[in-house]
């Protein structure tokens, strides 16, 4: 019970990060030690089920699937992600600085903390790193080029797939791209409003990316431990910018939705920010959010009961 629990305040923390553009549920999925077993976990959906069915029925697939694990864990996502679609776009509008600042605190320390479960570190770890830098910072780019794809359950499916593929990744954040893809907007208000012909093309497109991705990121975690986690260092690196308070958008383009998808931002100082803007640049709030973030991932990492180890 002390476990479920756990898992479930544990998924209510990846629901918030997933509803934040910028922000991984994957990442905290990392900080509080659960990555590992949630990838194995995901990537055991499949047709390997049907044997387990037939030979131990629903007590073998209840083990098979580890739905002691997943199952509060899938409704502390669920439950966050409903409640906070609201809180989160109030948010946004009302706070950005103080939402970016506390985001940008929690990340930059994520990356800390899981470096330091590497056991074994050699210089050509080095490349995956600057291989998870490099993609982390192309990759929203490339996303608006979804949107050319014609038909919205196509757009939504395939939209979705990506999506769901990014929020297995900490530092790839899922929301970001869908803003990237001119989706956010659309799926945050599908999810609000429960339409379905939105979210069941979204759905099926989510499953899919879930069933390919996890299998190929579990074979990974299993056969390149380490170079592997020193790629998702750099995802999770590469993505700080994006959470960056103070900053100008220089390049953007409008979505399907005639939604603003940033393509490209002015990183700036307090002063400078205050000065472009004339607004504040609330520099005690924003420090202090970014201090608070970085202390609960070391407070998670110190006292979290489970921790993924890494030779």
């Amino acid at each position: 019970m002390k476990r479920a629990f756990s898992l479930f305040l544990k998924g209510a923390g990846m629901g918030a990060a997933d509803a934040v553009p910028g922000v991984s549920g994957g990442t905290i999925a990392f900080v509080t030690g659960i990555y590992r077993e949630l990838i194995d976990t995901i990537s055991r959906f499949g047709p390997s089920a049907f044997p387990v069915w037939r030979r131990e029925r629903w007590p073998g697939l209840v083990k098979h699937f580890n739905l002691a694990f997943l199952a509060p864990l899938l409704l502390g996502i669920a439950i966050s992600l409903l409640s906070m679609a609201h809180a989160v776009t109030y948010l946004m509008e009302e706070h950005g600085l103080l939402l970016d600042a506390f985001f940008f605190g929690l990340v930059a320390a994520s990356a800390f903390v899981v470096s330091h479960r590497i056991r074994r570190w050699h210089l050509w770890h080095v490349l995956p790193l600057i291989a998870g830098l490099l993609l982390a910072r192309q990759l929203p780019g490339l996303m608006p080029s979804v949107a050319a794809l014609g038909a919205d359950w196509l757009i939504l499916a395939v939209g979705g797939s990506i999506a769901i593929s990014a929020m297995l990744l900490p530092g790839v954040s899922g929301s970001f791209l869908l803003l990237s893809m001119g989706l956010y907007g659309t799926v945050m208000q599908a999810i609000k409003s429960v339409e379905l012909g939105l979210l069941m093309p979204f759905a099926a497109g989510c499953a899919l990316g879930l069933f390919f991705f996890s299998r190929l990121l579990s074979w990974l975690l299993r056969s390149y431990p380490v170079a592997t986690l020193q790629l998702l260092i750099g995802f999770i690196l590469g993505s700080l910018p994006t959470l960056w308070p103070w900053r100008e958008l220089i390049g953007y383009q409008l979505g399907p939705d005639d939604r603003m998808i940033p393509l490209d931002y002015r990183y700036l100082l307090p002063g400078d920010y205050a000065l472009l803007t004339g607004e504040s640049a609330q520099l005690y709030g924003v420090l202090a959010l970014m201090l608070v973030g970085l202390g609960l991932v070391i407070v998670i990492d110190r006292f979290s009961l489970e921790e993924d180890s890494y030779a």
